[in-house]
């Protein structure tokens, strides 16, 4: 039985690292430090060396609250601590009397400057709103020397300790509904509560990613833990199914974010 039936096709390459950092563990006995994960390559991770005895594996992005986390694997007599993670937590400062920032603004702040979603993690904004950013260390001097504005705002990128990280604004909020199928578009129209002659568009124009790669076909099947986000509605997770209704339809359970 091949470990790929268990994944989508388009996850093969991400399965085939994580074979690698394996091997080069397991029978190298090096330590490695990857780049930051979302939340389905770490279960990807989880699944396929999670339980092997040879391997020790630790997550962090830096707070309780992230998401996107980076992954340290070492021979089982080595420890990991948090330092072993490289991480850096800097606190965004502008004038929040007179500008708004949003989690887009920044992330298309450090994107436009040229560096890449998986080196850094989290984007933490609070309700009042204070925002901070954990990054890898490895371009923390290159961040604070390219970064002076986010949107229409000046800013000023301060090193604070991890400790001092916020709690983010948005958390999970579970539903539950029914849905015919597991297609994209019928689960979509019934998590935003739209038609799926409207859903569709989103779709067709690249609106829609799932597990944080763009999808585009109507009928793309989703699975118990894949997240979807729609570019102007927020994000949502199939959190589970708990079986079919009298009228052949699924139990669905879902978290969402704005």
């Amino acid at each position: 039985m091949s470990i790929y039936q268990h994944f989508r096709e388009e996850e093969r390459p991400f399965v085939e690292q994580v074979l690698e950092w394996q091997e080069d563990v397991k029978y190298r006995h090096f330590d490695r430090l990857t780049d930051f994960l979302d939340p389905r390559q770490q279960e990807i991770v989880r699944s396929i060396i999670g339980h092997d005895e040879d391997v020790s594996l630790s997550f962090s992005g830096g707070s309780r609250y992230a998401e996107r986390c980076r992954l340290r694997l070492t021979p089982p007599y080595l420890e990991t601590n948090e330092g072993d993670f490289h991480l850096t937590l800097f606190a965004v400062e502008y004038p929040t009397k007179f500008v708004t920032l949003e989690h887009r603004d920044i992330l298309g702040a450090f994107m436009n400057v040229g560096i890449k979603r998986d080196k850094f993690g989290d984007i933490f904004i609070s309700e009042d709103g204070v925002a901070q950013i954990v990054i890898a260390l490895e371009i923390a001097d290159y961040v604070e020397m390219n970064i002076q504005k986010v949107g229409k705002a000046t800013v000023r990128l301060n090193r604070i300790p991890l400790s001092e990280h916020i709690k983010p604004k948005d958390e999970w909020v579970e539903e539950v509904t029914t849905a015919s199928s597991m297609r994209l578009d019928v689960i979509l129209a019934k998590m935003y509560k739209l038609s799926r002659s409207k859903v569709t568009p989103f779709i067709e124009k690249g609106l829609v990613k799932v597990n944080w790669k763009t999808v585009d076909r109507a009928d793309f099947t989703l699975e118990v833990g894949d997240y979807i986000s729609v570019r102007g509605f927020g994000r949502s997770k199939v959190i589970g199914i708990d079986g079919l209704t009298k009228k052949e339809k699924y139990r669905l359970r879902f978290g969402r974010k704005q």
